[in-house]
């Protein structure tokens, strides 16, 4: 394959400016339905509400920490409705917002978070890996099992949501290699929100841009606006497409930012002034998306309100879901460890049982 066709467009695809008003740079890629657009906004309603009622929990001590994707809600809601149901979705720490567009119920998603089990959901039954903390393992697993579903003639993709600072990890590469090599139908989705807790971009990579690293690897490669949430769907869909049809990996960056601090226990203000983030929220995705959608007669104020409404509904569940005591059992601390439990683990268990029963 030549290595033009691998190389990402020379500028960020983007279909809608800050101002909500259509963008010359396409990059070729047709605009999604108007009723997928439609849905985007209400789920990208939804999952800031979501983020702020989580962050607002930390604060309470319901959770022990969050970290916030505000300001990356056309990444997290896009990378959800790109999938079908028969696909997978590997999701990091940050990602709880795709969860919820994915359809879990917050106390599965929150699960991690508040410290109950490493995982709330099942992920078979979802199509939704566990959270990943360690950055860029989920990678592997997202190749490994998308090579897996390709020898079983599964007709399903894998999409790995990925941090710009887990592109500097060498699970990263190593996913990008085997995936290339064996043209496994998995897409490297790189949500770019310019530091890795806080390290700038700039100190990271010397790279233009993360989307040409996909190109060392023979795989296509592609970046757009990551606010945008037009063009990232746009993007997503054809590289879901390009994955599905065997035609091999891709790579896709979005160029976004990260409007709150790494987690509620960073201080975002040692590292970046105020300034810039003022800037960032002009690119608001959520705005830009509501403009732009009200200016072709897509969306009508009835409607806003009404998406508003039903995210205030949704969050009042998160409340009563996170101010109820969980009901847990310590013994279940062995139920996954092994397909079938070791003698030791099992001795593990009894002992552990013995002393619950003492």
């Amino acid at each position: 394959m030549a290595a033009e066709t691998l190389l990402p467009s020379a500028a960020p695809v983007r279909f809608v400016a800050e101002d909500g008003r259509r963008a010359d740079r396409n990059g070729g890629y047709g605009e999604p339905a108007g009723d997928r657009l439609k849905e985007a906004y209400r789920l990208m309603v939804l999952g800031r509400r979501f983020d702020v009622q989580a962050t607002a929990l930390t604060k309470q001590g319901r959770l022990a920490v969050y970290p916030s994707s505000a300001g990356q809600e056309a990444c997290q809601v896009v990378a959800a409705l790109a999938l079908e149901e028969r696909d997978w979705l590997f999701p990091t720490y940050r990602d709880s917002v795709a969860l919820v567009a994915r359809g879990l119920k917050p106390g599965e998603v929150l699960t991690l978070l508040r410290g109950d089990a490493h995982c709330g959901y099942n992920p078979v039954e979802t199509r939704v890996a566990p959270q990943c903390t360690p950055l860029a393992t989920q990678t592997l697993h997202a190749a490994g099992l998308a090579h897996a579903m390709q020898r079983r003639g599964e007709d399903a993709v894998a999409l790995a949501l990925i941090g710009d600072g887990a592109t500097s990890e060498g699970d990263f590469h190593e996913a990008l290699n085997f995936a290339a090599v064996f043209k496994a139908p998995v897409v490297f989705f790189v949500q770019n929100n310019r530091f890795a807790i806080s390290v700038p971009f700039e100190k990271q990579s010397a790279a233009e841009a993360l989307a040409y690293k996909g190109v060392g690897y023979g795989m296509r490669s592609e970046q757009v606006d990551g606010n945008d949430a037009v063009a990232v769907l746009a993007v997503l869909d054809d590289a879901v497409k390009h994955a599905r049809e065997g035609r091999g990996p891709v790579l896709v960056e979005a160029h976004t930012y990260r409007i709150d601090a790494h987690t509620n226990a960073d201080d975002a203000t040692r590292y970046r002034d105020a300034e810039e983030v003022a800037k960032w929220r002009e690119a608001d995705p959520l705005k830009r998306l509501e403009t732009y959608l009200k200016s072709r007669e897509s969306l009508t104020s009835e409607e806003i309100e009404r998406f508003a409404a039903d995210a205030e509904v949704f969050a009042q569940s998160v409340r009563d879901t996170l101010n109820a005591e969980p009901e847990l059992d310590p013994l279940s601390l062995f139920d996954h460890v092994y397909a079938a439990p070791t003698r030791q683990l099992e001795a593990q268990r009894a002992t552990l049982e013995a002393e619950l029963e003492a």
